[in-house]
C-alpha cells in the first residue's frame, strides 16, 4: 500500500501535486494557510484537512512542503506548530519549494537532529506538468533518502533525477529558472524589436521557434506575449525570487551571470508595475515601457 503522506501548501503547484499523490494511492493529509482551499481539495481529491503541520504530519510517513521561501519552509517544519512536532521517528520531508540551497542545508541539519530524513527536491514544469504527473524533480540529499523518496517522485514528476547531496537540487533548480527567465526576458525584447521595425510578429514567432533561435520559451511564452495573457502558470514575484537567489550563488563563488542581471533588473522594473502575481511572461510589458512599443 503507498505511504500516507502529509502535504504542507495548496498553491497553484501543490494544489496539483497532493492531487496526484491521492491518485497514485497515497492517503494525504492537506494542510494550507487558508483552509478553504485545503476543504474544498479534499472534497474533490479525498484524504484529510490537517489543522496545522503538525497535525498533517501525524500518521504521515513523508511530509512534502510546497510553499514560497524558505522562511515559510523553516515555519511549517520547525516552527511553533511545525511539522516537526506532529512527526513519528524516521519521519521522511521532502521539500519541493525553491529555496536558497543554505537554507535547505539548515533545515536538513535541524530535522536531522531530531532523527528524520530530508531531501531538497525543488520541481520545473509549471502547472500544466503539475497537471499531468510529469514533472521534472532535481532532488539533494542521501542516495537513502532519495530511494525513499522515489515512490512520490514517481506520482508526481516523470524527469527524476538526483542531482547531488543535499541543497544541490535547490542550486540545479535556481540555475535553471534563470536560464528560463532570461530567455524569456530576451522574448520580450525580440517581440518589442520585431514590432517597432515592422515585421509580420506571427512570421516572427514562427522563425524563433524553428530555427537555431528555438527554445522553450517561444514554445510557452509568444503567444501569451503577443495577446498580452499573463494568467499566472508561474508568477512573476517567484521568478524574481529564484534569479535573486542563483545571483547571490554565483556571487559567493564569484562566477558572474551578467544576463541573468539584465533579466533580474527587467523583473524588477515589472514588479514595479503591478505584475507581481501575474505570470513572468509579464516582463514584456516593462521592456515594452523602456522602448516605448506595445505589441
Amino acid at each position: 500500500m503507498a505511504e500516507p503522506v502529509g502535504f504542507v501548501g495548496l498553491g497553484i503547484m501543490g494544489s496539483r501535486m497532493a492531487a496526484c499523490l491521492a491518485r497514485a494511492g497515497h492517503p494525504v493529509a492537506v494542510y494550507n494557510r487558508t483552509a478553504e482551499k485545503a476543504e474544498a481539495w479534499v472534497e474533490e481529491h479525498g484524504g484529510r484537512v490537517a489543522a496545522s503541520p503538525a497535525d498533517a504530519a501525524e500518521g504521515a510517513a513523508v511530509v512534502i512542503t510546497m510553499v514560497v521561501d524558505g522562511p515559510q519552509v523553516e515555519q511549517v517544519l520547525l516552527g511553533e506548530e511545525g511539522a516537526v512536532h506532529g512527526a513519528a521517528a524516521g519521519t521522511l520531508f521532502i521539500d519541493c519549494s525553491t529555496i536558497a540551497p543554505a537554507d535547505a542545508r539548515r533545515i536538513g541539519a535541524a530535522l536531522a537532529e531530531r532523527g528524520h530524513g530530508f531531501v531538497d527536491a525543488p520541481v520545473s514544469g509549471s502547472s500544466p506538468k503539475a497537471q499531468d504527473g510529469t514533472l521534472t524533480i532535481m532532488a539533494g540529499g542521501s542516495e537513502d533518502d532519495f530511494a525513499r523518496a522515489r515512490p512520490c517522485f514517481d506520482a508526481m514528476g516523470e524527469n527524476i533525477l538526483h542531482v547531488g547531496p543535499l541543497g544541490h537540487g535547490q542550486t540545479v533548480k535556481v540555475i535553471s529558472n534563470t536560464v528560463a527567465a532570461t530567455n524569456a526576458a530576451t522574448l520580450a525584447q525580440a517581440l518589442v524589436v520585431g514590432k517597432a521595425t515592422g515585421v509580420d510578429l506571427e512570421a516572427l514567432v514562427a522563425v524563433l521557434g524553428a530555427a537555431s533561435s528555438a527554445s522553450t520559451m517561444v514554445t510557452l511564452k509568444a503567444k501569451p506575449m503577443l495577446a498580452h495573457d499573463y494568467t499566472p502558470l508561474f508568477r512573476l514575484a517567484h521568478m524574481l525570487k529564484d534569479v535573486g537567489i542563483c545571483l547571490d550563488e554565483s556571487a559567493a563563488v564569484d562566477a558572474p551571470f551578467p544576463s541573468a542581471a539584465l533579466a533580474r533588473e527587467l523583473y524588477h522594473a515589472a514588479m514595479g508595475r503591478g505584475l507581481a502575481d501575474e505570470d513572468f511572461a509579464a516582463v514584456l510589458e516593462a521592456v515594452e515601457g523602456l522602448a516605448g512599443v506595445r505589441l
